[in-house]
């Protein structure tokens, strides 16, 4: 295979921290996609302190003059700031986000690209995530919380993304046009160990304010790495009480929190009904969760009104 000189259709952007033997897994397996040769490949550090370094640089000598591998350093910490970097550099008018620890279909970039250049009106993309779980599915873990762990699937046809539901940045592509007008914001998103999200529900949002088609593809597949770490009820508490810090992150001015706290008091009433009639460890779990996504959202309100007293 002979490395094409000429413009990537298609930039495979990969953020990684701390995950270096993920990385080299992920990596391996981009080498088994079809169409390879329009694409290039990002591999964006953010700050990582392991050897994924190494093994970036090991991955580009491996296929110099084969692929087209980029090592992008972004020492800002933060997975938007590290997405950010990638759309900088990313030369292909699609930008495809692959997370580290997750392994695409042969049809992933061909996907992609036949979609892309056969309907126009398609802004973005994204597909069917399927969970690769390090040993055993737990029991408790129900259809209602499968979303913080990103397991995706919405059918085996084509179709606009329903208002409530976005692609997810584990598997997801987007017009460059588009990102480099609307970048992610910095101060959402994974940083470093903090599990903050709301980065991707911001730019959907601002994708569907200008009333662009997003588009979820059965084809576009990718299987998703769940740790054993993450397996826990413990992590799936914490998960969603960062999801309540979020999305108290994410409402400024009186108006804004007056409304806030009022679908607030509604998810109250709501999970009192649902806790009456949880049975299951899994709906119970589900309940405990939902609380605790509110305890989340109410302390970083109030914290905010403090930092705005004490002013």
């Amino acid at each position: 295979m002979v490395r094409n000189q000429s413009k990537p259709s298609i930039s495979i952007v990969i953020c990684t921290f701390n995950r270096a033997d993920l990385l080299h897994l992920t990596l391996d397996s981009i080498l088994a996609l079809e169409d390879l040769d329009q694409a290039e490949i990002l591999i964006v550090d953010n700050n990582s302190t392991d050897h994924t370094r190494d093994v970036a640089h090991t991955f580009i000598q491996r296929y110099l003059g084969i692929l087209r591998v980029h090592y992008v350093f972004e020492q800002k910490q933060g997975l938007s700031a590290a997405r950010n970097s990638g759309i900088e550099q990313a030369q292909g008018d699609i930008v495809a986000f692959l997370d580290d620890d997750a392994i695409p279909c042969k049809v992933w970039i061909r996907t992609m690209l036949t979609t892309f250049g056969e309907q126009l009106e398609v802004e973005a993309m994204g597909g069917r995530i399927r969970p690769n779980f390090e040993s055993e599915r737990p029991e408790w873990l129900i259809k209602g919380l499968e979303m913080p762990y990103t397991i995706v699937d919405l059918g085996p046809k084509k179709q606009e993304y329903p208002v409530t539901l976005h692609p997810f940045g584990a598997n997801m592509a987007i017009r460059k046009s588009f990102l480099v007008a609307h970048y992610f914001p910095t101060h959402l998103g994974r940083i470093g160990n903090m599990l903050l999200s709301g980065e991707e529900s911001w730019l959907f949002e601002q994708m569907k304010k200008q009333r662009k088609v997003i588009l979820y593809h059965p084809d576009m597949i990718v299987d998703h790495f769940i740790p054993d770490s993450r397996l826990t009820q413990e992590w799936i508490k914490k998960r969603y009480y960062y999801q309540g810090v979020t999305n108290g992150s994410m409402h400024k001015g009186n108006v804004a929190k007056l409304i806030l706290l009022g679908k607030v008091a509604a998810k109250v009433v709501y999970i009192a009904g649902e806790a009456l009639c949880a049975r299951s460890a899994g709906k119970k779990l589900l309940v405990a969760c939902r609380m605790e996504s509110i305890r989340g959202t109410l302390d970083t309100m109030r914290k905010r009104n403090n930092m705005q007293l004490t002013r």
